[in-house]
């Protein structure tokens, strides 16, 4: 794994603006989420989301279910997770803009389990929904439904490192361990 190659992680509004009256337009992905209120993000979304973007949902698109063992919103398999690509319209050669309107912390999420996918045109929009009406971008109303890819996305090797719980437990103590979360979630 090799991330001398990646894109740079963000997109400007200006860039995205540009892109979007080009001929090859990416797939923007609203990933606006709500932890007090799971509905408010697809609500959010309905009212105001850049043209032609598409919602992808934290409980149902960027996790699995819930085991009782495994997290609050725990990775889905990849397998599953390139069936949701394919679903959402994915494909390897398309560029993929993530976004929200909370900060980015759902739209990194996206972006990291593209990159996990092996999806290597992905980036952030550089301060959301709001960023992009500060600089004069447009926003529509509604639903838009994803087109879905032909066939499954097929998955390559991934693009970032990740650990699984048994083997960071066995680490602790070797490794530093740092927790992103809000402080109060991290405070429990």
């Amino acid at each position: 794994m090799t991330t001398a190659a990646l894109p740079a992680p963000l997109v400007s509004p200006e860039q995205l603006i540009a892109a979007l009256a080009s001929g090859a337009a990416p797939l923007v992905i609203d990933c606006s989420f709500d932890l007090a209120d799971v509905g408010a993000g697809e609500r959010a979304y309905a009212q105001a989301h850049l043209p032609g973007a598409i919602h992808a949902h934290l409980d149902r698109d960027l996790s699995t279910v819930k085991t009782g063992r495994n997290g609050r919103h725990p990775l889905p398999p990849r397998a599953d997770w390139a069936a949701t690509l394919a679903r959402l319209g994915v494909a390897p050669a398309r560029a993929v803009v993530v976004y929200d309107a909370q900060g980015g912390m759902y739209a990194a999420r996206a972006w990291w389990m593209l990159l996990w996918a092996g999806h290597r045109d992905v980036r952030v929009l550089d301060g959301g929904l709001q960023a992009w009406q500060a600089a004069g971008g447009t926003v529509e109303a509604g639903i838009v439904a994803p087109v879905a890819a032909s066939g499954s996305y097929p998955l390559a090797d991934s693009l970032v490192a990740s650990v699984d719980a048994d083997t960071l437990q066995r680490s602790l103590g070797r490794v530093t361990v740092l927790d992103a979360r809000a402080g109060e979630r991290y405070r429990g």
